[in-house]
């Protein structure tokens, strides 16, 4: 039985162009990925999942392995993470000729991921016998007071009984950091609901969390980076 780790990334960003392999304050923001997984010391193979061939000698480049090519009805804009993790551990199983116990999808842009977060991860994993371990971050303010548009720059109150309440007296609510899943296989290949009721989670300070979908994002976790691993 071994672990791997899965690194989705497929060719075909819109928003920021190549964007798993674009530079990140010097070094290919797959990198990071790939390098934290190593030096966790808990995967039998790092293996990227890619549609392209440019990211695909990158990776072999950077010490990750393509051992497949992702087809590519599973690397379109609509296809979910699942769908991507479960080609890739049945692919990994019949490539290596071993059955693969635990996985872990770790997103290549994800530079503020820690080895220690990916221990605790699997840690939890193993002690509470639960499908998933996901990585989280609290929100930063008290989402139920969030106001939405109805047109010509009017705001209503999406939960009106919360804004007469004190933020403080709000419960404390929380979002996918997007940094890894970790997961049986199984649990993968049977598609069992990665937010059902059998999955934990690992809290992370809001200053190692960045989601990338923009170049401001882009520019907000180079300044995190930067803030969380002075030179």
């Amino acid at each position: 039985m071994i672990n791997v780790a899965i690194i989705p990334a497929r060719g075909g960003s819109q928003r920021i162009p190549q964007k798993n392999i674009k530079p990140f304050l010097g070094k290919p923001i797959i990198q990071y990925a790939i390098d934290t997984a190593k030096a966790s010391g808990l995967f039998d193979h790092i293996v990227v999942s890619t549609d392209s061939q440019a990211i695909a000698e990158c990776a072999v480049a950077l010490g990750a392995e393509v051992p497949f090519m992702r087809p590519a009805a599973l690397a379109d804009h609509f296809t979910g993470t699942h769908a991507v993790m479960a080609h890739a551990i049945l692919a990994c199983s019949e490539y290596y000729h071993q059955k693969i116990q635990y996985a872990c999808c770790i997103y290549p842009t994800s530079p503020l991921l820690t080895v220690k977060s990916l221990i605790r991860g699997l840690d939890l994993l193993q002690a509470d016998e639960c499908d998933f371990v996901v990585s989280a971050t609290e929100y930063p303010f008290a989402i139920q007071r969030a106001i939405l548009p109805v047109g010509n720059h009017f705001f209503v109150p999406h939960n009106r009984s919360a804004m007469a309440m004190r933020s403080q007296d709000l419960p404390v609510m929380y979002h996918d950091a997007g940094q890894f899943y970790w997961g049986s296989a199984q649990a993968y290949i049977d598609h069992a609901p990665l937010w059902g009721d059998r999955t934990q989670a690992i809290i992370l300070p809001r200053t190692h969390v960045q989601d990338i979908d923009t170049l401001e994002d882009w520019q907000l976790a180079e300044m995190k980076y930067q803030l969380a691993y002075p030179k």
